[in-house]
């Protein structure tokens, strides 16, 4: 026993002795001083009792480390500590779920969020398939149709050089009417207009119980649904020939405006057991599910119930739904591995390969934003117009359209295209006037987190979101920031600046293979430097890529 919980002791047994001693002497005074006495002893006793449980708590915590039966961030007190005194209230579907609570992150709240209601009679007249979707692609592949073909659902349509076995195929079937190109004539789409009644290209069934691996991946290789699996490091299209450590799946998106995925997979269930199914045999290690715990309802079914692979609750602000996120905070990515990831509706795609025998292309599409008429959820396929989704749904013609969100979203006209990993269309107002003053003058609508403007101090108070960026590219100062929006254990500033002097030991070290554009975004909303960080991160991940 320590001195400190000998002399507590001590000190509570001369308490009670001089208690006893002034109730004898007092025993003739007033009612009031006897109270008192008693009021004394109870608080002695209470005292004493709370010292011994406090040893025998410190005794037992001590017995356990030697043990070995301590496990870290586990708390084998009797008493909790401040941060379960301070935790979030989690819902009740959250109890006795393995669940990883973010304590980092912000949440951008927007005006214009998507109703639950889908809109089947939007229909796109063009698609295409854009080859700078696909990260490590060459520049320019090889066509297989040329302007004026007429093409089926799942026909190929190009393939890459360096990758051959990788076909790209059509979403849609029609006429082939622009192959479009970009800078030194690399290939940036092939559009295709749709028929009326889609036809597809017939595949063969395959059964994945007697199939080998080998020939699972040469079929899915054939029907054109390989490219939909993405490979991190470095967010490139899947390696055919690689077996990943694990694959991930976020089936929430906590980005602002972002779709609701419990509404997406409606109707949808089979196609996605069936994809989980089919990712089982691509992998020797784990498919991982990454589950939203940040509401009051628990996530669909089909998520929750899906079998044959783990899941785990993520309870926070965003990026809590980045698939990244969730491989860090799950298994992180080590010097050598290779680990796969998909979207919701990327493996239902895969699914339906296998139930309806046909590159099914079909996307659920939010379309969010305060400049629409009426935010929605519309059917359409993997690279719809731009233009004809939100057509006679304009409420304002000063607008920008963005393919997915606003922090990592591409710009888009109305003669472009949804880029294929996409399903959300923002449309939100340009930024292109002047501010009289800039931040000098105090403004409800604007989403920061600095104290500076009041809109921070009014955090769930929705926004009309609009372009203006505040400001300029300046020095890049060091503030911490980053940091305190990005929940890894990484540190994304000097990450940034390492990669701009070309420093290669330095960026693998501080953790560049766990990263794509989508995790930093938020990084580069709070820079007050105004720094293109995902931009940046994207230099650098083709740095290390082109060094092997």
């Amino acid at each position: 026993m320590n001195n400190k919980t000998s002399k507590a002791i001590l000190t509570v047994v001369a308490m009670l002795s001089a208690s006893s001693t002034w109730a004898q002497a007092g025993s003739s005074s007033s009612g009031y001083g006897t109270y008192f006495i008693y009021g004394l002893i109870i608080v002695a006793v209470l005292v004493f009792f709370m010292i011994i449980l406090q040893v025998s708590d410190n005794l037992m915590i001590i017995e356990a480390k030697q043990s070995g039966a301590a496990s870290k961030g586990v708390n084998l007190s009797l008493f909790p500590n401040w941060k379960e005194l301070f935790a979030p209230r989690l819902p009740k579907y959250l109890q006795n779920k393995p669940i990883t609570v973010l304590r980092r992150g912000h949440n951008i709240n927007l005006e214009g969020e998507a109703e639950k209601v889908l809109d089947n009679t939007v229909a796109a007249k063009t698609f295409a398939v854009q080859p700078p979707n696909f990260m490590g692609i060459s520049p320019i592949p090889k066509l297989e149709v040329e302007v004026g073909n007429e093409v089926k659902a799942g026909d190929h349509l190009f393939f890459d050089k360096k990758r051959p076995e990788i076909k790209y195929v059509a979403p849609v079937s029609g006429e082939v009417i622009a192959i479009n190109r970009g800078a030194k004539r690399s290939i940036s789409e092939v559009v295709i207009l749709a028929d009326k009644e889609i036809k597809y290209r017939k595949l063969d069934a395959f059964d994945l119980d007697t199939g080998s691996r080998e020939d699972l991946v040469n079929y899915l290789l054939d029907a054109g649904v390989w490219p939909l699996i993405r490979q991190r490091p470095y967010d490139i299209v899947a390696e055919h020939d690689a077996t990943p450590r694990d694959i991930f799946i976020s089936t929430f998106d906590s980005a602002p405006l972002g779709p609701n995925l419990n509404f997406i997979i409606e109707g949808q269930e089979a196609a996605f057991q069936k994809g989980l199914d089919v990712l089982n045999k691509l992998t020797d290690g784990k498919v991982y599910l990454g589950l939203d715990g940040r509401g009051k309802e628990q996530p669909h079914a089909a998520f929750t119930e899906a079998e044959g692979v783990e899941t785990r609750y993520f309870h926070g602000k965003h990026p809590a739904g980045n698939v990244g996120i969730q491989i860090h905070h799950i298994k992180p990515i080590s010097s050598g591995d290779k680990v796969w990831v998909l979207g919701v509706q990327d493996v239902a795609t895969i699914g339906k390969i296998f139930t309806e025998k046909r590159f099914n292309a079909e996307r659920v599409v939010a379309l969010a934003g305060a400049e629409l008429k009426q935010p929605k959820y519309v059917r359409t396929y993997i690279g719809a117009n731009v233009g004809d989704l939100v057509k006679d749904n304009l409420a304002n013609d000063h607008i920008r359209l963005i393919s997915g969100d606003v922090l990592s979203g591409k710009k888009k006209m109305a003669e472009g295209f949804l880029d294929i990993f996409d399903d959300q269309l923002t449309v939100v107002l340009e930024g292109d006037d002047y501010e009289l003053f800039g931040w000098l003058l105090p403004s409800l609508n604007t989403p920061s987190v600095s104290p500076t403007l009041p809109s921070a101090l009014f955090p769930k108070m929705k926004k009309r979101a609009e372009t203006n960026t505040h400001g300029e590219k300046r020095a890049f100062v060091v503030t911490g920031l980053y940091e305190s929006v990005l929940p890894m254990d990484v540190y994304p500033q000097e990450l940034m600046k390492s990669i701009l002097v070309g420093d290669f030991e330095k960026v693998e070290g501080l953790g560049i293979y766990e990263l794509s554009e989508e995790d930093v975004a938020l990084c580069e909303f709070v820079c007050v430097s105004k720094q293109p960080v995902q931009q940046i991160l994207r230099q650098g991940l083709d740095m290390m890529r082109e060094q092997g």
